[in-house]
């Protein structure tokens, strides 16, 4: 993938992005089991580790703008923890014309399960488009946590799955 143009500003919101490209709004993990929640992208909690517990099925919703039309819009997660291989996941959102806001759920992924995957996770998101230019980048932090079947994570802000 080439690399990001030296044109890159801050977003709001904190997503990185050349000057002509997309602005990634907002990235929300649902999930029917645990609810919503929003990642912080930018201030406070930004570099916090959020918690998850393992097992859960979480689907990723995307809110974007762009700046120009673009063909062949990719989203695309590794996920990396010490020790571990990285875990890449790419999803083709297809073609978007300028303008937006545009929100995309991708399909439902089940986190490692047990508690020899619990610890914290290090994710980049990338947005690229089909000639392999990055047009946005955002990291953030997650740790799985051990639960028992049907219990819900409990307690800490962070934390999805309070109840």
């Amino acid at each position: 993938m080439p690399p990001v143009p030296d044109d890159r500003r801050t977003a709001p919101g904190g997503s990185e992005l050349p000057g002509r490209g997309v602005e990634l709004m907002e990235l929300t993990l649902v999930s029917d089991e645990l609810g919503t929640f929003t990642v912080p992208l930018g201030g406070p909690g930004r570099g916090t580790p959020y918690e998850l517990p393992g097992g859960a099925v979480v689907s990723i919703v995307l809110t974007f703008r762009l700046g120009t039309d673009t063909d062949g819009l990719v989203f695309e997660t590794v996920r990396v923890r010490e020790g571990e291989q990285p875990v890449t996941r790419r999803s083709a959102l297809g073609s978007f014309r300028a303008g937006g806001p545009y929100e995309i759920r991708l399909p439902p992924e089940r986190l490692p399960l047990g508690r020899a995957h619990c610890g914290t996770y290090d994710v980049t998101a990338r947005m690229s488009d089909a000639a392999g230019i990055e047009h946005a980048r955002v990291k953030h932090r997650f740790t799985l946590v051990h639960r028992l079947p049907g219990s819900a994570v409990q307690g800490d802000p962070h934390r999805i799955g309070r109840r």
